[in-house]
Parts: structure tokens; sequence; C-alpha cells
């Protein structure tokens, strides 16, 4: 049996190049934490952007309710100082100076719009309504002063904050009918009525500024929101296909070397050099396992089945080989015995009866085939099995017994002339259970007619007694 081989050249592991699966691990999740990261931060800045553009509602929402509170306000003081001077009821200035001092809707709805960091534009048409709305209330108080005299209240009945209110020398000569027109006058001229409408107008230009500011901020929150959560799909998409690439790259590099890896184990074959680094390395590093591995069995069945005087296979490969050659195969069967084998150790010594016994090996071996089988059954006792040779190729077989002769009988290596007995027989059915016992009979043959012969059980089955 020869030795092994392996079918292919395989790289040194330490040539070994390939994709770590370790690196590619930290790469894969530095790159995840990274775009988890900015995921994150995306997600607060949608919340922020929400927060700025709900705010911003919110602040339009206060504002102009602010602004409408102060319209409402100096609306409301019209409209008690007006019921006042027509109908002279004091509810109607008290309700007035109520409003004016006590509740103050217009400071406050000022005052409140300046908590929400409105623009200074819109602070100041708002500032300015008020400032209209008090030069209004003069006249107002005037008004309301002039109907109380002609209603013929003293300075100790008016109410404190109208004490500090004065009727010009000319107004007070006035009779209380003309008191009680000329106030009905003053809240009812054109006069007043412009000033109203200045008050107006600068409350709605006051809200068309917030407004258009609101606006602004709102569209400037909204786009800022649209860019942020299209940054926040692409690197949600991004993500996505790291995930992908990585799935893909533990089929590629580890599911798929696996499950080959695991068909090869099975099969007892070699393991092909593919994968991750790690496998390449594990793949090479079996590899160089697997070969010692099958190095040993042969050495070892080698040893197991070959005889270590002559190479030639021993006693336990024949009695294997009885086994294999079974069958419809044309075979004949050699037995070789050393005649007087005895004689050479006794004579010239141990070390030429080994060289005999390689003589004859040597002597087997170059005249048989190399798909013949040569053995050394015993300690001078040889065997040859030569197969796909029938009877009508005698003359094959009677030429190997006359090579191997010839080859025994030269003495120029220094050793004697060495003769062998030979039986032989030959079967068609392969080897059969009693070829041996054939093959023996025709060696006994030999022995007993003055050996140094050969004879085939087919040719003297006759004169072989029963």
């Amino acid at each position: 049996m020869g030795t092994y081989n392996t079918e292919h050249k395989e790289q040194p592991k330490e040539n070994v190049k390939g994709i770590r699966i370790q690196s590619l691990s930290y790469v894969m999740i530095v790159a995840s934490c990274i775009f988890y990261i900015l995921i994150l931060y995306i997600t607060i800045q949608v919340a922020r952007n929400y927060s700025s553009l709900t705010r911003n509602i919110t602040t339009y929402t206060v504002c102009s309710q602010d602004a409408d509170a102060l319209e409402d306000a100096s609306d409301y003081l019209t409209e008690q100082v007006r019921l006042y001077v027509m109908t002279k009821d004091p509810q109607y200035r008290d309700a007035y100076l109520e409003e004016l001092y006590v509740t103050r809707r217009r400071e406050n709805a000022l005052e409140n719009l300046q908590t929400h960091n409105i623009s200074e534009d819109s602070l100041s048409y708002l500032q300015k309504a008020l400032n209209d709305s008090n030069e209004l209330a003069i006249t107002e108080l005037y008004a309301i002063r002039l109907v109380g005299e002609a209603a013929g209240f003293t300075s100790d009945t008016f109410p404190d904050s109208l004490k500090n209110v004065l009727l010009s020398d000319a107004d007070t000569a006035l009779s209380s009918d003309a008191k009680i027109e000329k106030a009905q006058m003053l809240v009812f001229n054109l006069d007043y009525l412009h000033a109203k409408e200045v008050i107006r107008s600068d409350i709605s230009s006051c809200l068309s500024s917030i407004v258009s500011a609101s606006l602004n901020a709102q569209e400037t929150s909204a786009d800022a929101m649209r860019r942020t959560l299209f940054r926040q799909r692409i690197y949600i998409s991004v993500l996505f296909f790291l995930n992908i690439i990585t799935y893909i790259m533990i089929i590629v590099l580890i599911i798929k070397p696996l499950k080959i890896y695991i068909d090869c184990m099975k099969e007892q074959k070699m393991l092909s050099i593919m994968g991750s680094y790690e496998f390449k390395y594990f793949a090479l590093t079996y590899n160089d396992i697997f070969n010692l591995k099958k190095v040993n069995e042969t050495m070892l069945r080698q040893k197991a089945e070959h005889d270590a005087l002559t190479g030639l296979a021993n006693r336990g490969f024949f009695d294997n080989l009885q086994q294999i050659l079974k069958g419809d195969l044309p075979l004949t069967l050699f037995l070789l015995d050393v005649d007087y084998f005895k004689n050479f150790n006794d004579t010239y010594g141990h070390k030429v009866g080994d060289q005999v016994l390689k003589k004859v090996a040597s002597a087997l071996q170059k005249s048989f085939r190399s798909q013949d089988f040569v053995m050394r059954i015993g300690g001078d006792e040889f065997a040859a099995v030569i197969t796909h040779v029938t009877l009508e190729q005698r003359s094959v077989l009677d030429q190997k017994i006359s090579f191997i002769n010839q080859y025994l009988s030269d003495t120029t290596d220094g050793l004697p002339v060495v003769t062998l007995s030979i039986g032989a027989a030959f079967s068609d059915q392969g080897f059969t259970d009693n070829l041996y016992v054939l093959a023996d009979k025709a060696l006994y043959y030999v022995k007993e007619n003055g050996r140094n012969g050969y004879a085939l059980y087919q040719d003297i089955c006759d004169n072989l007694p029963q």
C-alpha cells in the first residue's frame, strides 16, 4: 500500500488573508452605534422642532387673545362711558372706573404680551394703542365729570378717581343740559371716533405683525422639522442596510462555511478554504490534522499489513484478501517455500538468511505485476495471487516461475543459490474456501517429489490421494 498524499497544496496558515469576523463585528457595532446615536439625536431635534412649532402656535394664540383683550377693554370703556352720559346711571360710571383702575385689562394684556418675547414692532403697536386709549380715557373721564356735575353731584360725593378731574371755568358755567350735551358730544363726535379708529388700527397692525412673525417662525420650525425628518429617514435607511449587510455577511462568512464544513466532516473530506479569516485558519488547521491523521492511519496500516523485513504484505493482509477476492474472478494462488531455509541460517548465519528472504521477495516483486498481490505469510513461506489470468494463459504462469528460478540462481550478489518449492491452484470463482487447501496440496506434492519445483493443482490432481 502506498503513502497518503493530499489532493492539493495549501497555503501556510501565517499567510492566510481574509475578512476577520472580530474586526468586522467591531466595525458593524461601531457603525450601528453611531447611527443609533444619530437617530436618537435626530429624534431629539424632531421633538425640539415640534416643541418650537407648538410654542409658536401657542404664542400666536395667546398674543391674539391679549390683543383682542386690549381692544375689548378699550371698547368696554367706550361703551360704559357712552351709557353713562346717555342714562346718567352711576352703575355705568362705576363699571368704567372699575375697568380703568382696578381690572386694567389693557395694561395686563400688554404686560402678558411682553412675557412672550414678541417682536418690538408688535409691542410698539400695542403700546401706541394703549397710549391712545389712555389719552382717550382723559376725554372720557372729563365727560363723566360733566355728567356728574350736571346731575348735581358735589366734589365730596365723586369717587376719588374723579376728584382730580377738573372742569374748565367755561364748562363749569354751563347749564346742566349743556354739560350733558357737551359730555355726549365728547364721546360721540368725529374726533372721538377717529381716535377709536386709530386704536383699532394699531391693534390690527399688532395682530398682523404677530401673525406674520408667527407664520415665519412656524414655517422655519416646519422646514427644520422636515429636514430633520428627512435626515432621520436617511439614517434609519442606512441602519437598515447595515443590518442587511450584517445578515448577508453572517450567511456568507459563517453559516455557509459551517454548512460546507459539516458536510465535509461527514464525508471525511478536507475542508475548503473559504469564508472569513477565522474560518480559513480553522480549515487549514483542520486539514493539517486531517492529513496527519491520514498519514498516521497509513503508517499504522502499513505496519499492520506489511512485513518489516521484506516490505511485502503480511499474513494479516493475506487473510483479509481472501474475503475481498470473492465472486466471478479468475485467479491463481501460489504458495512458495524456500528449500532448506534452516540450512542457510545454520551455515551462513541469520544475517545471510535475512538477505535470502529479501532476495526471494525481490524476485517475486519483479516477476509479478503491480496489480497482483505478493505476501510473506510465514518465516520462509510466501504467497502470491495473480488475477485475470486463465488456464488458457498457462504460459504466463510458467514464464513467471522461470524468471523467479533464474533470478534466485544468480550468485553475483554473493548469496548462495536459492531454490523454491511452489504449489499453485487456479479458480474461476474468485478466492474460494478450499483454494488455499488445493494450493497447499500442490506444494506438498512438490516437496514430496524432491523440492525445487513447481506444480499446478489442476495438473496433478489425478496423482494426489483422495
